[in-house]
């Protein structure tokens, strides 16, 4: 404890003599140390970051292709200033960069094993060579194994050595054993095999697809893409077939929709629709000649003014030729070629008048050439829907529903109305675009539902009804029995009440009024009669009664009636 005092007083003392430049120094020095450790403890908090390819991505569109199919995968993703795209781990790296290969995302011109470009001073050719081949052969490994549903992987890659004429150079091979995880699709697949084959196409220099061998455990061939043409054909038309029934689905949600909402749910169950498409792909090339248009038709004329032709004139030629007298042509000397025309030859020797005439007409056919590519179209659509017609219950005079001597009750059906079958079938056409040139058929029509369990479960319910308020009648009535029962039963027995009342006030009265008549006879003749407690209680309160309504007449009126209404 003494020590440290001494220590502060002496940095104190020191500080003291300190000229205020000296101070100022430490100050900055102590300062510089507090945010080098801190960025030395944030450099190395911060998670190591691994580059995905080691190259800078320059290519903006392509960098951010990169990134959002990383995001994809649940993985964050950084840019460094030069454009490399880093992830947390090797692992990820590794994973990810298998991916991008095979869905052709890496970009022109960058290599994506640029991490094979190390060099050192103290190594050989042979080594080199040597330690690239095991380093690319460990590195496809590990893109193949980091792929989704592989569990383990065997890769063999041969480089034949340079020979010196291209006709004795032997190809570089490579041969894949892949295990899958359990539930893989992986060996059925073509377009993860197709991206193991371009992870060694980019690994192998001039490795081509005919000498790659991806095989199973089994030793069966993965990569026998045209073994597996059949295999494909059936998978695609099970997706056109797909296509289609997904189609008819659509049509048939939305006719069935529009005819529920007219008719109701109830009347409109049944609607097939079928759809021919020819799914193949052409192209097609045709010359089409089209009428001359020499004037266009008048805008809000009501009829047709316009002038068409097949084809204009562009020149007209006219030969004539007439012959007249003997066809004596003159040959010129022996020996020698005449100089006469053909024409005149087939004139030579004969006799009479030729005249021919012929007339050269040079037309313009206006045509157009169109070069399009047919894509899967839709051949023919067949419709049929089934409309019941509606249910009504028949009724007596008094509006209650007419029961049948089996128990059930008596309905009426009323069949769709002819005009309004037509105007069904024109509805369901322009719900389907109806193309009469290439055979759509719609049909409508009316057959009635067997709704025989539907009407035995609505006589059912009618019944229970009516026995349901039959029951409740007869309980009320019952109910309303009793309650007139208590209610009269009640005014009897207050009426007795009242009589039996009035009967004992009355004898009540007639006692008060002997016991007063005793003690006015005893007052009068001087003898003294002795009155119990009681009496003189009860003479009290008469009298303080009789005071009372002496004094307050209302309320004793009040009180009496109060009395009344509760007896």
């Amino acid at each position: 404890m003494d020590f440290i005092k001494k220590l502060l007083e002496q940095i104190r003392t020191f500080w003291g003599k300190w000229s205020l430049v000296q101070k100022l120094v430490l100050g900055g020095i102590a300062a510089a140390l507090l945010i080098g450790v801190a960025a030395l403890v944030s450099v190395s908090s911060s998670p190591s970051m691994v580059p995905v390819i080691d190259a800078p991505i320059t290519d903006e569109n392509a960098r951010d292709r990169i990134i959002t199919r990383i995001n994809q995968e649940g993985y964050s993703t950084s840019v460094t200033a030069n454009g490399t795209i880093m992830v947390p781990d090797s692992t990820t790296a590794k994973k990810m960069r298998g991916i991008l290969i095979r869905e052709d995302l890496i970009p022109g011109g960058i290599d994506p094993w640029a991490l094979f470009d190390r060099e050192r001073w103290t190594i050989t050719d042979m080594e080199r060579n040597v330690t690239l081949q095991r380093a690319r052969t460990q590195m496809v490994e590990d893109h193949i194994k980091a792929l989704e549903g592989i569990d383990n992987v065997t890769v063999d890659i041969v480089i034949p050595k340079d020979e010196l004429f291209a006709s004795d150079q032997n190809p570089t091979t490579a041969s894949v054993i892949i295990t899958p995880s359990p539930g893989s699709d992986i060996t059925e697949n073509r377009k993860k095999i197709e991206g193991i084959q371009k992870i060694l196409k980019y690994a192998v220099e001039g490795l081509r697809d005919e000498n790659i061998a991806i095989t199973d455990y089994n030793g069966i061939v993965l990569n026998d893409f045209e073994g597996m043409a059949g295999w494909d054909e059936q998978s695609l038309i099970e997706r056109q077939q797909k296509n289609i029934l997904q189609m008819e689905t659509k049509y048939r949600a939305l006719v069935l929709k529009s005819l529920q909402l007219t008719y109701g749910d109830d009347r409109v169950r049944d609607l097939n629709i079928k759809l021919d498409m020819d799914m193949s792909k052409k192209a097609v090339s045709r010359t089409e000649y089209l009428p001359t248009t020499i004037k266009a038709r008048t805008p809000g004329l009501p009829y047709d003014d316009s002038q068409v032709v097949e084809s204009i004139t562009l020149s007209r030629s006219t030969y004539d030729t007439t012959f007249e007298g003997t066809g004596f042509n003159p040959e010129g000397p022996a020996g020698v070629e005449p100089n006469v025309m053909p024409a005149m030859k087939d004139m030579s020797g004969m006799q009479g008048r030729v005249t021919q005439h012929v007339d050269q007409v040079n037309e313009l056919v206006s045509n157009e050439i169109t070069e399009e590519e047919r894509k899967p179209k839709i051949d023919r659509v067949t419709v049929s829907v089934n409309i019941d017609g509606s249910w009504q219950r028949k009724t007596d005079v008094n509006g209650k529903p007419v029961v049948m001597p089996n128990g059930s009750l008596e309905r009426e059906y009323t069949p769709v109305d002819p005009v309004d079958l037509k105007n069904t079938v024109a509805l369901v056409q322009n719900s389907i675009g109806y193309n009469a040139a290439r055979g759509d058929s719609v049909t409508v029509q009316n057959i009635r539902f067997d709704r025989t369990k539907q009407f035995a479960d609505e006589d059912a319910a009618y019944f229970k009804q009516q026995n349901i308020q039959r029951t409740i009648l007869v309980f009320l009535v019952g109910v309303a029995f009793l309650l007139l029962a208590f209610i009269v039963f009640r005014l009897v027995s207050k009426a007795i009440e009242r009589q039996r009342l009035a009967s004992e006030e009355a004898l009540a009265r007639e006692r008060q009024a002997a016991r007063e008549r005793i003690l006015l006879d005893a007052e009068a003749e001087g003898v003294e009669v002795s009155m119990s407690v009681e009496e003189r209680k009860r003479m009290e309160l008469q009298e303080n009664v009789i005071s009372l309504a002496k004094d307050h007449p209302e309320d004793a009126a009040q009180l009496i009636r109060t009395w009344l209404l509760e007896d």
